[in-house]
């Protein structure tokens, strides 16, 4: 499975494949602690004759699942490396493990192979594995854990080419979505309710029909239906989400969410301000260069005696903006989020191509905007 960059978490640093850092998490221990205290009695029950070596048989096991998850990561970081996207790490995990990168730009059909080459690997690692089955002898402990290795990569990969977020097939969804609407959000969104779907025909199938039938299921089937059921519903869950921010995001436009405003010379008066200002939103105050200094405040002006507010200069009754405070009207998707994130100002003089003023933008309405929520500032003045 892939993942973007996320910041980096805790673990054991298991050194560099191909360039690669990779990282142990700590929570794999618990998945390699499960697999140790499930299949140890089973070995030894299996060969009697090794005892208490039972459990380091069961612990090879979870090694093994360790290294077919690496390799499966590992094709994922060199696919997406032959395409020019780099690899911030690889991390092994309780849920098996991920791949992080920096950031790239992908294409339908390049997602798709990135995606595709760990199941891929996990196939040739079976086959490879059945290959060498002959070597050992049937009934032996090494015949025993390549026949693990085997099964273990062919539910690896069978199971990450299900067509669903987050597994690897869900790739598969996004990119033929992507394809068709031209928006890989769209194609996120699509995969993401596959895989939701995924986890709920899992749960049917392992869980809910054995006790129609009048029967338990299996504790063991039960604890990974759940676990796996949990990461996956959580997964597709979280791309649905980050995938409406980023469909918000990119419909997200100064001249959509602005307020219509008028520019007066600073040295205007209240009463000028209010009187040029007249049937709009807002009021900019100009320097003697005609550069946006402040935003006259409705409350504030008001509250100016009306005896004085010909005689008060604008000024007394503003509020003052940076000096970068000033966006293009035509500005709008990631670019502008991107510049109101970097400037990380409340509001904001929109200008027009003649650098004349036509409104004002507040932060609020566009962190509102792309949340999905009510415009908090409607009519702020």
């Amino acid at each position: 499975m892939t993942e973007p960059n996320k910041p980096r978490r805790g673990g054991i640093s298991l050194g560099r494949i191909a360039s690669v850092p990779i990282v142990l998490a700590y929570s794999w221990f618990l998945i390699a602690a499960y697999v140790v205290v499930v299949f140890g009695p089973r070995v030894s029950t299996q060969f009697p004759a090794i005892g208490v070596t039972a459990y380091l048989v069961a612990f090879a096991y979870a090694i093994l699942l360790m290294l077919s998850v690496l390799v499966h990561e590992l094709a994922h970081a060199l696919s997406a490396r032959a395409f020019g996207w780099p690899t911030d790490k690889i991390v092994l995990t309780l849920w098996g493990g991920h791949t992080q990168f920096s950031g790239f730009v992908a294409t339908p059909g390049r997602s798709v192979i990135m995606a595709m080459a760990g199941p891929a690997a996990n196939a040739v690692i079976a086959f490879v594995g059945w290959l060498i089955l002959p070597l050992f002898d049937p009934g032996s402990v090494g015949s025993l854990l390549v026949n693990i290795l085997v099964w273990a990569n062919i539910l690896i990969a069978a199971f990450n080419v299900l067509p669903g977020l987050p597994l690897d097939g869900g790739r598969m969804v996004e990119s033929l979505v992507w394809k068709a609407t031209g928006s890989q959000h769209k194609g996120t969104i699509a995969a993401g309710w596959a895989g939701r779907v995924i986890v709920v025909v899992m749960v049917l199938g392992l869980l809910v029909v054995p006790l129609l039938r009048g029967g338990a299921p299996d504790l063991t089937v039960l604890i990974i239906t759940l676990l796996v059921g949990g990461f996956m519903w959580m997964g597709a869950s979280s791309a649905i989400y980050a995938a409406h921010i980023y469909l918000r995001v990119d419909s997200t436009s100064v001249r959509a969410l602005m307020q219509a405003a008028v520019g007066v010379p600073m040295g205007a008066s209240v009463l000028q301000a209010e009187a040029a200002g007249s049937g709009v939103p807002a009021v900019v105050l100009l320097d003697d260069e005609g550069r946006p200094t402040a935003i006259l405040d409705n409350v504030a002006a008001q509250n100016v005696p009306v005896h004085l507010r010909a005689t008060t200069p604008s000024s007394a009754a503003a509020r003052t903006l940076a000096d970068d405070a000033v966006l293009m009207d035509w500005q709008e998707g990631p670019g502008l989020v991107a510049v109101m994130t970097k400037l990380d100002r409340s509001e904001y003089a929109i200008v027009g191509d003649q650098r004349q003023v036509v409104g004002v933008l507040y932060q609020a309405a566009v962190v509102a905007a792309v949340k999905g929520q009510r415009n908090p500032v409607h009519g702020q003045r």
